[in-house]
């Protein structure tokens, strides 16, 4: 039988992601939510990526295996599978933001809309 080990991707807190984004650490972010959601609520703008997870497998491309990524979305649910889907394609440093924009809001910025 092959052995049918994936590669994982990590995880990142919004506490730190902001410690990084505060550091100017470089960091590409993602963001998978659906269009509608973007101007719901967002993290701070820092050029971050929007690809929503309905497209992801097309537009993975987009994306340099040998950058530090971390993908977001609502609750971390959607994020959580993208990125498993890019480590499991050797995109090494590939992080799912825990808890999403939700976590984002608790832990770090409670003017984030909720929704």
């Amino acid at each position: 039988m092959a052995d049918e080990t994936m590669a994982e991707a990590g995880e990142m807190t919004p506490v730190e992601l902001k410690e990084r984004l505060d550091n100017e650490h470089p960091i590409v972010l993602v963001d998978v939510r659906q269009p509608h959601e973007w101007s719901i609520a967002d993290l701070p703008e820092v050029g971050q990526l929007r690809i929503p997870l309905d497209q992801f497998m097309d537009r993975m491309s987009e994306l340099d295996p040998d950058d530090n990524i971390v993908i977001y979305c609502r609750s971390g649910a959607r994020s959580g599978r993208a990125a498993e889907e890019l480590a499991a394609r050797g995109y090494g440093q590939v992080y799912n933001l825990v808890g999403g924009l939700l976590r984002w809001r608790e832990d770090v910025d409670p003017s984030v809309p909720e929704y």
